[in-house]
């Protein structure tokens, strides 16, 4: 693997790459400083545009987006007290205050400077750790895929909301979508109803834009954000001073960050949180978080990003998003020919290491192109939405014709928008029912396959052949049981 890496390392400093992901990462600042508009959208709807671009190239600018969003919806949490995302939602309590105070320079400053460190230093640790994950990865028969696919699966619906029964539900009705087209192994029609467009499935990059981007849209004319203006004076930059007095924050929350972005369906929100409070459980003045204190933008931007490399080990590996962005950059790997899974690194492993050497380079483009940017960013909150909503909509419907230029997938954008829309107003998570969706058909061929293996006899071919699928199987409940209780200790009944 030392070979593709090396191998790798050149392919990413194509200029070509570098130039895409400048523009990816501009574009996901862009949107991520707009009141109401979150990565998610910006990744659903420029997702098209990588498909007509050299892996390589596509999918850095596709990370580049992630990236910036990432950062850019800080930038209204700090400013407007309007986090975009829910992980925001940490950054605005001291981000917003410190704007009050005059001090909104330092708040941006410092949500950049720890957003990248956060993220670089867990690009790293992805880089490192990629290399005896995918070996051992690569051990696994379908017994071993099967149950962790299914391992995934349940950790998913136990982390995605408070409800754990509608997160089950969601999860269920994934799965079942997942059935409708040609059984893989039989070849037989399943859930088709006599329609044609329906024998190859439900195609993937629809039903992303639909349950992801639409809602987005339509909760933002709902709230009917009125534009706000922003103080003259920004105040002065960050000092040396105060990021070394918070370096010791920015470090802990990266190892938060990386600890939980490694866990499928735990993601950004979490890791912002729990972040958060551990910056504030270890400081010797706790009374001044939520009230300005520039160690909980530290805390809060640091754990966000440090999110974003390690989600890539378990989709790189086994397959698996690790939230509902990884889920989009699924959908791009999958349309440009690269099936993440044990064999991607033996097809493709030096795409593989010069996408995530792209990573790491994307982290020094994105420090000097917020850093000069923050200023234009800052002024994008005044913009009415009114007038970027249709652009989204434009956006939105055309990528999702370009995929395959096929009329019936604007229907299906347009059914699964709508049930993204209903499900929100319920307080359903569409979070697991894409997980079921994409994780389903791998679920139940690794499953067909440890049938056939086993000869009808799954109990003995288990505890004879494969006691650690067995033992993943055995555990798998009790840890989503406390994985749940853990988080959840006092669940809302939404």
């Amino acid at each position: 693997m030392i070979d593709q890496l090396t191998e790798g390392f050149f392919m990413a400093m194509r200029l070509d790459t570098m130039a895409m992901m400048s523009i990816g990462l501009f574009a996901g600042m862009l949107v991520g400083s707009l009141p109401g508009f979150t990565t998610l959208m910006a990744m659903a709807i420029l997702l098209p545009i990588s498909f007509f671009l050299d892996p390589i190239v596509g999918i850095p600018f596709l990370l580049g987006i992630y990236k910036g969003g990432i950062f850019g919806g800080s930038v209204p949490a700090i400013l407007i007290s309007m986090p975009g995302t829910g992980a925001a939602v940490a950054t605005s309590r001291d981000g917003y205050k410190l704007t009050q105070q005059g001090k909104s320079r330092k708040a941006l400053d410092m949500a950049l400077f720890a957003s990248v460190f956060g993220d670089t230093a867990s690009d790293v640790f992805t880089i490192l750790m990629i290399f005896p994950i995918a070996f051992l990865v690569m051990q696994f028969g379908p017994p071993e895929l099967f149950a962790v696919l299914l391992m995934s699966l349940v950790i998913i619906a136990a982390t995605s909301g408070a409800n754990p029964m509608k997160s089950l539900i969601m999860m269920m009705l994934g799965l079942w979508l997942s059935f409708i087209g040609t059984d893989p192994l039989g070849g037989v029609e399943r859930f088709t109803f006599g329609l044609f467009d329906l024998k190859s499935g439900i195609p993937l990059l629809p039903m992303l834009i639909g349950v992801f981007a639409l809602p987005e849209v339509a909760s933002v004319v709902i709230r009917n954000e009125k534009g706000r203006k922003l103080a003259a004076l920004m105040g002065e930059r960050l000092s040396r001073v105060e990021f070394r007095r918070c370096l010791p924050t920015i470090c802990r929350s990266t190892v938060i960050g990386t600890a939980i972005g490694i866990v499928p369906g735990l993601g950004q929100i979490v890791a912002a949180m729990m972040g958060y409070s551990a910056a504030k459980n270890a400081s010797k003045h706790p009374e001044t978080f939520g009230e300005g204190e520039i160690e909980g933008v530290a805390a809060a931007e640091a754990a966000n990003n440090a999110v974003n490399g390690p989600t890539m080990v378990p989709l790189l590996t086994l397959g698996i998003p690790g939230d509902n962005v990884t889920a989009i950059l699924l959908g791009a790997f999958v349309a440009q020919g690269l099936r993440p899974g044990p064999q991607l690194f033996e097809e493709q492993g030096a795409t593989v290491f010069a996408i995530l050497v792209a990573m790491v380079i994307a982290n020094l483009l994105f420090l000097a192109i917020g850093y000069l940017s923050i200023p234009f960013f800052s002024r994008l909150v005044t913009i009415k939405t009114s007038v970027l909503i249709p652009l989204v909509i434009m956006f939105a419907f055309a990528g999702t014709y370009v995929y395959r230029s096929d009329p019936v997938d604007l229907l299906i954008l347009v059914g699964f928008g709508i049930f993204g829309i209903v499900a929100k107003a319920a307080r359903f998570d569409v979070m697991p029912m894409v997980m079921g969706f994409i994780l389903g058909p791998s679920m139940e061929y690794a499953f067909g396959q440890t049938v056939a293996m086993s000869g009808g006899n799954a109990l003995s071919f288990f505890l004879t052949e494969r006691v650690g699928a067995l033992a993943v199987l055995l555990v798998t409940p009790v840890l989503g049981f406390l994985l749940w209780k853990r988080l959840y200790s006092s669940p809302k009944t939404a």
